[in-house]
């Protein structure tokens, strides 16, 4: 029988030739292999079904596989929150002492609000907390990782700096410079052309944000098949508000059972919209009690994980600053020239 398995993986899927190693895998399914493009493609009337059952079933596993850890500030080595929101939580969740409908304090106004900076300088993404830290320290101007001046830098400045980066393939810089087309600032002109080009460059070098912009670009263009994968793509490179997303496509289609354990994944990371979910879904007889108070406790222990008084202190002063300037586009600018981008 063996021998026979063997004989079959060496022997091309439609014409039957043993071409041993320098027979193609068919990628979606890995359960056939081709001489040739012809072949493959003479071979697809009857390899269709297969090969389709075969590969939403790889794809199921790999979106339920274990998501790689968060990111590290690397000056703080705390987990870097999806959302600045995601940094405020009660402490660890008993069933007890943390209601399910009281299971965080979340800064609604800070949704929209990055949890870090990008310093183009060095390369290095860095949280709120360490950045209100070190500019309260009397270094504000300055990159609190490399400790250049950035103070006197003109945006055109921080877009040169950007670019060179981005030239070096820097996953980091050719995201932002794609959120710079997408968004039409920076003096960029809007050109979501260019911004999708650039999303996909950087989304192949490994970033989970540019995967889920580029879900965003593909959404805006009714492209819907393209806007479910960027978005799993995202969640199984560990990015929990993409994970969240796939929850509510899911939950939309009537896959309750999927929607809730992509919500259960993401809320257990820290998500605060995915626990939200939860909450709601709870209410609707979807999650088990003994599940819900499970993922509660794992959301209050990551959310305590990401927890810093630098970062409790940068949410307070965002959150005063968000009540005083409730232009969102003003606000937007305010936050971006508070970290020197």
């Amino acid at each position: 029988m063996k021998m026979i398995e063997d004989a079959t993986a060496r022997c091309c899927a439609e014409c039957g030739e043993d071409g041993g190693v320098t027979l193609k895998t068919c990628k979606s399914c890995l359960l056939v292999k081709y001489c040739d493009a012809e072949c493959q493609k003479n071979h697809w009337p009857k390899h269709k079904k297969q090969c389709k059952e075969r590969a939403a079933k790889l794809r199921d596993e790999a979106l339920f596989k274990d998501p790689p850890p968060k990111e590290d500030c690397p000056i703080c080595f705390l987990p870097m929150p999806d959302k600045l929101i995601s940094c405020v939580s009660l402490p660890p969740a008993t069933r007890s002492s943390v209601p399910i409908y009281d299971f965080a304090i979340a800064n609604e106004e800070l949704e929209g609000v990055s949890a870090d900076g990008y310093y183009p300088c060095c390369g290095k993404n860095i949280c709120r907390g360490c950045v209100h830290s070190f500019a309260q320290s009397g270094n504000e101007g300055k990159c609190p990782f490399c400790n250049s001046d950035r103070g006197n830098k003109t945006v055109e400045d921080g877009v040169e700096d950007n670019m060179k980066r981005a030239a070096a393939n820097d996953p980091a810089s050719i995201f932002l410079l794609a959120t710079h087309y997408h968004l039409g600032r920076a003096g960029f002109q809007q050109d979501y052309a260019k911004a999708t080009e650039l999303y996909t460059r950087a989304a192949e070098l490994g970033c989970s944000k540019a995967h889920s912009h580029l879900a965003d670009v593909y959404h805006q263009g009714g492209a819907l098949k393209k806007t479910r994968f960027h978005f799993e793509a995202a969640a199984m490179a560990g990015n929990e508000f993409a994970r969240c997303i796939v929850g509510v496509m899911q939950s939309q289609s009537g896959n309750m059972e999927q929607a809730v354990k992509h919500w259960a994944i993401a809320a257990s990371a820290g998500q605060y919209d995915a626990m939200h979910h939860l909450r709601i879904s709870f209410g609707k007889g979807f999650v088990s009690r003994e599940s819900i108070d499970s993922t509660l406790i794992s959301y209050n222990n990551s959310c305590a994980e990401m927890r810093s008084d630098g970062r409790d202190a940068a949410i307070r002063q965002l959150s005063i600053v968000a009540c005083l300037v409730p232009d969102a586009v003003e606000y937007a600018k305010w936050c971006a020239k508070s970290i020197r981008k």
